[in-house]
């Protein structure tokens, strides 16, 4: 029986929805869906409806209604919300996954240049000094190694960072 209803109703209630939605503000698929659940309500406490299509046009009406006005009563902010200096937990995840990209492809590096970005990204801020003195280098040496392994580390990048371009 309730499958027989629901096949009966579907090509009405898509029409019905669709004709509806666009002065709800709404979506036409979102208001099928609200419908269906009422009408699953309903069978499940009060049986089916003695009017089937006029039950369902009248439903669709309503929740455009409900959709109407729960679009007035919502306001969109002024501007950020407060805290918005104060990063989200998706933007954590984003940070964290771009820093292990970026130590993955360090340790790729060539010759001395893992350890040598290591130290420069190492959160003790070390200085030009002992990071040579770490390294066994001169610190003159120092600027043209890491020139150097920056390239590197950028032509190893630039394929990753379009490919991900690409996608998104």
């Amino acid at each position: 029986m309730t499958h027989d209803l629901v096949a009966a109703l579907r090509p009405l209630l898509s029409a019905e929805a669709s004709a509806e939605a666009y002065a709800s503000g709404s979506e036409p698929g979102d208001l099928e869906q609200a419908v269906w659940l009422r009408l699953l309500e309903r069978l499940r406490t009060d049986g089916p409806p003695p009017d089937p299509p006029g039950w369902l046009r009248e439903a669709v009406r309503a929740e455009a209604r409900r959709s109407r006005h729960a679009t007035w009563r919502e306001r969109p902010y002024d501007g950020e919300p407060p805290d918005h200096l104060r990063p989200g937990p998706e933007q954590h995840a984003l940070t964290a996954a771009r820093h292990r990209a970026l130590r993955q492809a360090v340790r790729r590096l060539p010759g001395r240049c893992p350890r040598l970005m290591e130290a420069l990204l190492s959160p003790n801020d070390l200085t030009y000094r002992e990071i040579a003195g770490e390294l066994g280098i001169s610190q003159g040496s120092l600027g043209p190694e890491r020139s150097r392994c920056l390239g590197c580390l950028r032509r190893l990048l630039t394929p990753e960072v379009a490919a991900c371009e690409a996608r998104g």
